[in-house]
């Protein structure tokens, strides 16, 4: 029995992860709630993390404005305490599978960020990523995995799509930025890639290092809008298109979050699907929330 500690396992991607493991019968799972374990005490997550195989951190700060306004808060989660449970692994001999994301780029580029381009954050939230992507490459040279995901939605908690068919029910026309590309990615396929990477790695055959957990293809979130509002039986021209500076926030957001996905051939594995094809998977799945079954 491999014995996987999950962490953050009641947030959106940490449920959808346990759903998935649910389904194996060969693992021993311990999930850990933020009410369950505090991540930033360095010795709760030594004993959490001692007599497992492979842990999942999907434990993160999430608020980007917040990060802005309070960025020692922000890394002592994302930067710090990611260092805690490197050390731990590293300690116990566990691997680390820890997701990241696209804001540890600038946002500057015109073609797919490789797995391997320079980082360079334009906001607090994206430093205290990237302070966490340092500590694991700094104690896990061999057995940290990083997974950086971007434009996440799932059937759990708050995102962008639960969140634009709930003001469909209050609103005629909806303003939706068009001018930053990114990849939406279902929580659920990232779940069940993050365990088929895990396999991979207990089978010595997915070397550790970075890989860029998005479904390809790309989009606006206008475009990732009007694609919802398709699916849900309502008028995508409802949706309207509109600048980031029609919104302004307190952290600056990349306006390109397209990332590149060649490293997922060098653990045998394809990358996730067209985003198309899981937006539209995800709206079929029966966990998808009520606000999508408009139709």
């Amino acid at each position: 029995m491999t014995r996987v500690f999950v962490t953050g396992a009641g947030g959106m991607l940490g449920r959808d992860l346990l759903a998935v493991l649910a389904t194996r019968g060969d693992l021993t799972v311990t999930a850990a709630t933020r009410a369950d374990l505090d991540v930033t005490d360095a010795g709760a997550v030594r004993a959490a993390v001692a007599g497992h195989d492979v842990v999942l951190n999907t434990a993160a700060w999430t608020d980007v404005d917040g990060a802005e306004r309070d960025e020692a808060a922000a890394t002592a989660v994302n930067g710090d305490a990611v260092a805690h449970l490197a050390r731990a692994c590293a300690e116990h001999g566990a691997r680390l599978v820890h997701v990241s994301t696209d804001y540890v780029f600038a946002g500057d580029a015109d073609t797919p960020y490789a797995e391997d381009a320079p980082t360079d954050p334009i906001n607090a939230y994206g430093r205290s990523k990237l302070a966490g992507e340092r500590a694991v490459v700094r104690f896990l040279p061999e057995t940290g995995y990083l997974v950086r995901t971007a434009w996440l939605y799932g059937a759990h908690g708050r995102n962008f799509v639960t969140t634009m068919l709930g003001l469909a029910a209050t609103r005629e026309h909806l303003d939706v930025v068009d001018d930053q590309q990114g990849q939406p990615t279902w929580s659920y396929a990232l779940a069940t890639r993050l365990v088929a990477l895990v396999d991979a790695a207990l089978a010595g055959r997915a070397p550790a290092g970075t890989y860029h957990g998005t479904c390809t293809g790309q989009t606006t979130w206008y475009g990732l809008a009007r694609a919802a509002f398709t699916l849900a039986g309502l008028d995508p021209d409802r949706v309207r298109p509109t600048t980031s500076d029609r919104f302004p926030r307190p952290a600056a957001r990349p306006a390109y979050s397209v990332l590149g996905h060649d490293r997922w051939a060098e653990a045998g594995l394809p990358p996730l699907p067209d985003w198309h094809d899981a937006l539209s998977d995800a709206f079929a799945s029966p966990t998808a929330p009520t606000p999508w079954k408009v139709a």
